[in-house]
């Protein structure tokens, strides 16, 4: 990490602290919607379906902002508008109040999740940034470790104060951003916004490479739905899901800059489409412990690996190249893009994931080992892109 420019530095501490609040609140909140303050589920839906909604549709509004705004700014101002929002969960007991808090905290990470990514991409030395994502990657799962063991700590005492705790890690953060963070000067936009998300959506080579990529999220959400049913149906233990996450985050912590730095001079394709061949086919271990039970606590053990061992090949590779396509001055703009089309295709890809479950998980794990070979098989990356990344 040292060995980083400041701002990287700053940006990893960052997202370990995004992750580490984030974390901390939003597993917790059904609960204490439903159970503290009487909501009905349905009003529960409607809270957490805002704020991913405010969050997945509005990364192309953060991505352009970062371009034209500056990366700087928008990062602090997402810091910034989540404390808020985190803020008003912890004071919050009225459906308008907790929508509004939702909005607000869908709508930071809207903001700084693309620029954040934008930032990294220029300010990391060229023939280190996939390894600068890695870095980035290990922090994020730290967060992401840490944050729900406090937040479980925290709510033995009261939700509030975890909410709290949370929008005090916001406001810690925007502070030590707006200190540190060095000041960039934004040259003039050349194009309207229209023309440049425009010519990102006519950008043909992207647009593929984007919708292969998107595999990768589609796959990592299986963690939310396929493995923790798995889990539970292999060991009989509802509190076997637990280990789905620990077993995932802590081979993620041990391998991935490991994995980046061995994989520093192979292709940039054949190691994203490696890296989802491997999520992909992951999923046939469950699906083959349908055929024969003795499988169904290993395939599970299986596939989790497959997914988190597959993820560190393919997603520092795939955050290096994004704004390869375009270029520095519209990284933000590309990264936008990217994030929208994938959470969309992960949303679909979901859905139908959950349809083909009441059929039997044997059929859901066949989707998503499809999902992950079928884009595997359409990843292409233009030379001259790949050339510029490693340049």
């Amino acid at each position: 990490m040292r060995s980083f420019p400041l701002p990287v530095r700053v940006l990893l501490v960052n997202q370990f602290g995004v992750n580490t609040g984030f974390y901390l609140l939003i597993p917790y909140l059904a609960m204490h919607m439903t159970e503290d303050l009487g909501l009905s589920a349905a009003l529960v839906g409607v809270v957490l379906g805002v704020r991913n909604l405010s969050q997945q549709g509005l990364f192309l509004l953060g991505g352009t902002a970062a371009d034209r705004l500056g990366v700087r700014g928008v990062i602090i101002a997402g810091c910034g508008v989540r404390t808020v929002g985190f803020g008003l969960f912890a004071v919050g007991d009225s459906p308008a109040v907790l929508i509004a808090a939702a909005v607000l905290s869908g709508v930071a990470g809207a903001l700084f999740n693309p620029a954040v990514r934008a930032y990294i991409a220029v300010e990391a030395p060229p023939e280190r940034r996939a390894e600068a994502f890695a870095l980035f990657s290990v922090y994020a799962q730290a967060g992401a470790l840490l944050g729900p063991v406090l937040g479980s700590v925290l709510l033995l005492v009261d939700f509030r104060l975890s909410a709290a705790v949370a929008a005090g890690i916001f406001a810690l953060l925007t502070v030590i951003q707006a200190l540190v963070l060095p000041a960039r000067a934004v040259p003039p936009a050349p194009n309207s916004v229209f023309a440049d998300v425009k010519a990102c959506l006519a950008n043909r080579p992207f647009m593929v490479f984007t919708l292969a990529a998107a595999g990768i999220f589609s796959s990592q959400n299986q963690l939310y739905l396929v493995l923790p049913f798995e889990a539970s149906r292999a060991t009989g233990w509802a509190g076997s899901v637990a280990g789905v996450f620990v077993l995932s985050t802590v081979v993620t912590l041990v391998g991935q800059v490991r994995i980046t730095r061995r994989l520093a001079n192979a292709s940039r394709q054949r190691a994203i489409a490696c890296g989802l061949l491997v999520m992909g086919l992951g999923f046939l271990a469950p699906a083959l412990s349908y055929l024969w039970p003795v499988l169904a606590v290993p395939g599970v053990v299986i596939a989790v690996l497959g997914l988190a061992i597959g993820t560190m090949i393919a997603q520092p590779f795939v955050y290096e190249l994004v704004p390869a396509f375009g270029g520095e001055r519209v990284t933000g703009t590309y990264f936008g893009v990217f994030y929208l089309v994938s959470g969309a295709v992960a949303a679909v890809t979901t859905v139908l994931v959950g349809w083909v479950s009441d059929a039997g998980g044997w059929w859901a794990c066949l989707v998503c080992a499809a999902v992950g070979v079928l884009c595997a098989a359409t990843t292409r990356i233009p030379e001259r892109t790949a050339t510029w990344a490693t340049s």
